[in-house]
């Protein structure tokens, strides 16, 4: 009995789409495993954590025999992996296990009954449905995504802050010692949203965003988020509690202010930042009228100097960063130029892009 037959590369890439969230070790042992639905020629693939439920539906061939199992999701793909991409695979389910056979290859694999796999219970009560290209929203998700925290105990700065309004779409994310803002248009007005999307679906949006034409549709209810693109349908639950105002930590009215070339900026910073210590990563710099002077020194008594010709003809300012912060903003921008407004040694900088107020990133200084 053959239930499903498709080449090796087909069958491993929709479960790739879906296998992100799936531990191997988990408290209840089926969140290891993947939902198989197969109807007609149709095959659905779930997984879940309890918290995020990724489904994804693929055309792929073989009879018109319907099932319902769940197999363990690493092992499966483990096994694909090792088979030619060109090879035509097939999986038949009987008597609470799976057979996989490919070329002169089979595997028989232990099943659990898809009626105990737990399904989230999706809200009742989602808002208007929006979108924006694929593209767009992973673009967006790169510029802030790496200001999160990572396991704060303000459990609502492990994340992205989500606010749609109007015909805006922004993100906004923060750890306490810097602040990435970064939004885009939407094609059409929205009333009022703002959710906190959880780190780990963050992660996951990025994974599976693709760079290729095609919306991504987004609706929001008070607990979940639904995510809609390629053939795939993402919801997610949302992080509770109150994200700080970030209106109030972007600094306005700097008095000084630099343009500078940002790949030249980014290789003067990861060149210093060799001779920082581990535990220390700070560099001190000195901005002077026509230079940018970047050093630092670590317990080894060695020492990085580095120096840029900057056209500034503003007030002298020494003043100390985290290096991997500037690293950060600047390595996930695409842009040739970046601008930096500060006020003195002591008070926040703003990193923004020349003639683009749709990115802001603001970082605190520290003692150096």
């Amino acid at each position: 009995m053959i239930v499903l037959k498709a080449p090796q590369d087909q069958v491993l890439s929709v479960l790739q789409a879906v296998a992100g969230i799936v531990e191997r070790r988990h408290t209840l042992p089926i969140l290891a495993n993947v939902l198989i639905r197969k109807t007609g020629t149709s095959l659905q693939l779930t997984t879940s954590d309890l918290e995020i439920q990724i489904r994804t539906t693929a055309e792929l061939g073989g009879d018109t025999e319907d099932f319902t199992t769940t197999v363990g999701a690493r092992k499966l793909i483990d096994i694909l992996r090792t088979m030619p991409a060109d090879q035509i695979v097939s999986l038949e389910s009987s008597a609470a296990k799976l057979i996989l056979k490919g070329g002169k290859s089979k595997f028989t694999l232990q099943t659990m009954p898809a009626e105990d796999f737990p399904l989230v219970q999706e809200s009742a009560n989602f808002g208007p449905v929006f979108s924006v290209p694929q593209k767009t929203l992973k673009v967006l998700l790169s510029k802030v995504s790496f200001a999160m925290a990572v396991h704060d105990i303000r459990y609502y700065l492990n994340g992205i802050l989500f606010v749609a309004e109007g015909r805006q779409l922004s993100l906004v994310s923060t750890d306490g010692h810097r602040l990435a803002f970064a939004s885009a248009t939407l094609d059409v007005e929205v009333p009022k949203q703002e959710v906190i999307l959880p780190r780990k679906t963050v992660l996951e949006l990025q994974r599976l965003l693709s760079d290729a034409e095609g919306a991504i549709e987004m609706q929001f209810a008070n607990n979940q988020a639904k995510f809609s693109f390629g053939g795939m349908e993402f919801v997610s639950k949302l992080v509770e509690g109150k994200f700080p105002d970030y209106n109030r930590v972007i600094p306005r009215n700097h008095q000084n202010s630099i343009i500078l070339g940002r790949s030249a900026l980014l290789s003067t910073l990861q060149r210093t930042a060799i001779l920082t210590s581990d535990k220390f990563k700070g560099v001190r710099l000195n901005i002077d009228p026509g230079t940018l002077r970047v050093a630092a020194n670590n317990a080894e008594q060695e020492e990085a100097v580095d120096e840029l010709d900057i056209d500034y003809g503003g007030d002298s300012i020494e003043i100390g960063f985290n290096v991997t912060y500037l690293i950060d903003a600047l390595a996930n921008m695409s842009q040739d130029m970046v601008k930096i407004e500060l006020s003195d040694g002591n008070s926040s900088a703003l990193l923004t892009i020349p003639d683009d107020d749709q990115f802001k990133y603001v970082v605190m200084p520290m003692r150096i």
